[in-house]
């Protein structure tokens, strides 16, 4: 066995216990802290650590790992409100409905998910006939997609989901601006207007959020649709958070999630959540809404005997001196699952030839 399987067993029992962290070896802080890193979750076993009152009682060399952590992320707490104020006076006056996702959306809305998550930009969704005037007022504002060239420009305005990511010229953040959370090549694809008519407002901002329902269904799709699992991990636990949540006010929370993702068309993207939480985080998510999960996706016993043998093994963080066996295997697997998830064959087949010759021949660094 090597090291990466006991230390993501180790990393997950702590954020499950935090009270744990003070017995921990030196040694066991050396690989507790690498695949806490790698796998983006460091400052939330840092939150957990404050919360649980047992910061100053874990190991001396360890501290300062986990008080710098804890920096970091109030830092991109207070940076993501400073944005938010910078967005709100380019978009608010466009009068359009201004939906947040994921992390944004989190800390906006104040849900648990956001405590000692990491994120890097703002995601952010709108009705598609408002995207000029939203690229507009963005360009206005000092945001640009300029760098990207022809052939990425029409990728992402005529096949994808969002526009190509927007930087700001001055402060170097980034917003990228989505018109669905699927792109429109994609097998299924989801009625954004859904989504927006049942979003709701984040008080005293011209934000909004999705419903609960939606968070949940959103934070799926974009996990078990997404080609490079480095974050997996941290977004399954935020699947835990938002069901934890949800589940804690509305006793039939996991009834209307189901409901709602077959009419969005994503039923199976909630299953799959619903099945690793279950496996990997031991969630506690009653059988009866496990296998209903499972009849609505119709996911057949060889199907999901193939998934569980990627996820179990790509949900496992890259240890960095050791990947777990078969998780190369794994995560390839899933990358070209994501792009036939994503695009018909013919598109896939010249989509991934292209950067395959970029990336040998001109050294590119975009990821699709």
């Amino acid at each position: 066995m090597t090291e990466a399987a006991p230390m993501a067993t180790l990393l997950m029992q702590c954020l499950r216990e935090p009270a744990s962290l003070p017995g921990l070896s030196l040694k066991q802080w050396d690989g507790l802290l690498r695949v806490a890193r790698g796998a983006n979750l460091l400052s939330r076993l840092a939150t957990r650590a404050e919360e649980a009152g047992v910061l100053t009682a874990v190991h001396a060399a360890a501290q300062p790992h986990l008080v710098a952590a804890l920096v970091l992320n109030r830092h991109q707490r207070e940076a993501i409100q400073w944005e938010f104020g910078h967005l709100a006076e380019a978009l608010a006056p466009l009068g359009v409905p201004l939906v947040l996702l994921k992390g944004a959306a989190y800390a906006a809305a104040g849900r648990e998910a956001a405590r000692g998550r990491i994120f890097g930009d703002v995601d952010l969704l709108v009705p598609r006939e408002s995207l000029n005037a939203v690229e507009a007022a963005l360009r206005l504002h000092g945001w640009s997609n300029g760098g990207t060239d022809p052939y990425d420009q029409r990728y992402y305005r005529e096949w994808m989901h969002e526009l190509p990511p927007m930087a700001h010229l001055k402060r170097g953040t980034l917003v990228d601006v989505h018109h669905n959370i699927l792109p429109l090549t994609a097998k299924a694809v989801p009625d954004a207007g859904l989504l927006v008519t049942a979003s709701q407002p984040v008080a005293g901002s011209p934000w909004r959020v999705l419903a609960p329902q939606d968070m949940f269904i959103h934070s799926a799709v974009h996990l078990f649709h997404e080609g490079e699992l480095n974050n997996g991990l941290r977004d399954l636990y935020d699947l835990q958070a938002l069901g934890e949540e949800f589940t804690r006010t509305d006793p039939g929370y996991w009834a209307a999630m189901l409901a709602r993702a077959q009419v969005l068309g994503m039923a199976w993207p909630a299953a799959l959540a619903l099945r690793y939480l279950h496996a990997v985080l031991q969630m506690e998510v009653p059988a009866a809404v496990r296998q209903q999960a499972l009849a609505n996706a119709a996911l057949g016993g060889l199907r999901l005997r193939a998934l569980d043998a990627m996820y179990l093994r790509a949900f496992v963080p890259v240890y960095p001196d050791a990947p777990p066996p078969g998780s190369g295997v794994a995560r390839t697997a899933i990358y070209l699952r994501s792009h036939a998830l994503r695009m018909p064959f013919g598109m896939l087949a010249v989509h991934l030839g292209r950067k395959a010759f970029l990336r040998l021949f001109k050294n590119s660094s975009r990821q699709a």
